[in-house]
């Protein structure tokens, strides 16, 4: 179950209430400081996550990380349009149709005409790409144990709370 976004009371709200600097003075100037800078961290963590998330599924199933988000992403919203997954998943659309292309060529994924817009199109898993889905999510799934090894369980809830509140920021952007 997902928790609902929850906003903290006014006078705690970043970046005012913050308690670690974003940056640190080099020769007088401030610089970005690494260890406080939060989009460093998440682009560190998405670089590293998606390199190796990549690797190994193109080289255990012949689809890369984009293609998993996707393919995951129908499993549990079946005839969905790339600009659907684009907006919900904050993907880049052009990104999302490659990767639609690519699961049908490779015989894991249909797409059908949207009635009164033939332009746009459904797409959904076949049950060839419903399994590869199921072999992929287990994998996934253990990739995410091992990343969150040794979270405190309540640490990780605020973690993902927080996240979900940046979430909603960047979609304001």
């Amino acid at each position: 179950m997902t928790e609902p976004v929850r906003k903290p009371a006014e006078d705690a709200l970043c970046p005012e209430g913050r308690l670690s600097d974003p940056t640190r003075p080099v020769d007088g100037r401030p610089v970005v400081n690494e260890d406080t800078y939060v989009p460093h961290f998440l682009s560190a963590v998405n670089a590293a996550l998606t390199s190796s998330a990549s690797a190994l599924y193109l080289k255990e199933f012949g689809i890369g990380v984009t293609e998993w988000r996707v393919m995951s992403w129908l499993a549990s919203t079946p005839g969905t349009s790339a600009a659907r997954i684009s907006e919900l998943q904050l993907m880049d659309k052009a990104a999302v149709s490659r990767a639609l292309k690519q699961l049908e060529a490779q015989g894991l994924a249909t797409a059908e005409p949207t009635p009164g817009d033939g332009r746009k199109r459904k797409v959904a898993l076949n049950q060839r790409g419903l399994e590869m889905h199921d072999n992929i999510l287990q994998v996934a799934l253990k990739r995410e144990r091992d990343l969150i090894a040794g979270v405190d369980p309540e640490d990780l809830e605020v973690f993902l709370r927080v996240m979900r509140i940046m979430r909603e920021n960047v979609r304001a952007f």
